[in-house]
């Protein structure tokens, strides 16, 4: 096990330099941030010193080198404009995000498998049939006319929901968490639907297909004569041989919903850091951009680790070697 960490680890760091020198040589053909931050009138001295001011100047792999030993000491450059540190920028957003991105985690974990369980079991009922039909939808719906239905339906005509902002909010352990206060959970339901609604659907239709799978199996058959409840057989004997997959594709749904959590979160103006991407690029501040996707990297690759290592928790035949 020790060496197999060691092994995942050394592949960690590895992915993630590629990432840093595929995501920082892509950035620097993205446009002239310095045209972005000088005044219209500016003269092409006043350009040629902030471009210094900023480093620009340097030839490409020189940057990169002064990138990679600042990333090493876990410094990712100011930001052009906001003139504070990019990583502390994101660290400030993240909790709106991950507060977001958890919510809409539980949605769909508490809904999607028990769902596909039932639909799985009993596949040729009216109702399974009618929770795969809506599955479809929701794989198949784009996520913003999604979120725009929901604030027409519920904030506009119904006028049951907020359309936008993050609520109230209280500090914990130095934390400003809204999930913890009845306004700030008003807020999050609706951008937590939308954000769940994707990978709900994909969990379903693969718990559904699992299902399907297992409950032919002998064990199953052996189950039921035994006498056991079918809640027992269900969720018990049949879950747990469903859940390799199931696990598997998650970690990886969950990574998607943090990167693209950027499309919920400028709907329905949630301050985490999606919002701060897309106000990065509309301003070209590439420091903050490229700590963002190399955050977001770093949070795939740990996700992914974590996800291997369950794997021997819910079935111990599987050997990590």
């Amino acid at each position: 096990m020790i060496k197999y960490i060691f092994k995942r680890f050394y592949h960690m760091i590895l992915v993630l330099f590629i990432v840093s020198i595929i995501v920082f040589f892509v950035m620097s053909f993205t446009g002239d941030p310095v045209l972005m931050l000088v005044p219209l009138d500016a003269t092409q001295a006043q350009i040629d010193a902030a471009r210094i001011e900023l480093g620009l100047d340097q030839p490409l792999l020189v940057q990169y080198g002064i990138f990679l030993k600042n990333l090493l000491r876990g410094d990712l450059g100011n930001s052009y404009a906001f003139k504070q540190s990019a990583i502390k920028l994101i660290i400030e957003r993240m909790p709106a995000t991950f507060e977001l991105v958890v919510f809409s985690i539980i949605i769909s974990i508490f809904l999607a498998i028990p769902l596909g369980v039932y639909a799985g079991a009993y596949p040729k009922k009216r109702s399974s049939k009618t929770i795969m039909l809506a599955s479809l939808l929701g794989i198949s719906l784009p996520n913003f006319w999604v979120g725009m239905m929901l604030i027409f339906i519920f904030a506009v005509q119904l006028q049951v929901m907020p359309s936008f902002g993050r609520g109230d909010i209280i500090e914990i352990v130095g934390l400003r968490l809204s999930i913890l206060t009845k306004d700030g959970l008003k807020h999050l339901i609706l951008p937590a639907v939308m954000l769940s609604i994707q990978s709900m659907a994909v969990l379903l239709r693969l718990t559904r297909a699992g299902m399907m799978e297992v409950m032919k199996q002998d064990f199953i058959k052996f189950a039921r004569a035994k006498g056991a409840l079918t809640r027992t057989i269900l969720f018990k004997h049949a879950l747990k041989n469903v859940l390799i997959p199931v696990i598997t594709v998650f970690g990886i749904q969950i990574g998607k919903i943090i990167a693209f959590a950027t499309v919920t979160e400028t709907i329905f103006a949630w301050p985490g850091m999606g919002k701060l991407l897309i106000d990065s690029i509309n301003r070209s501040d590439r420091p903050v951009i490229v700590a963002y996707l190399l955050v977001v990297s770093f949070i795939f690759v740990c996700l992914n680790f974590f996800v291997d290592l369950m794997y021997t928790f819910i079935d111990p035949r599987i050997d990590l070697r």
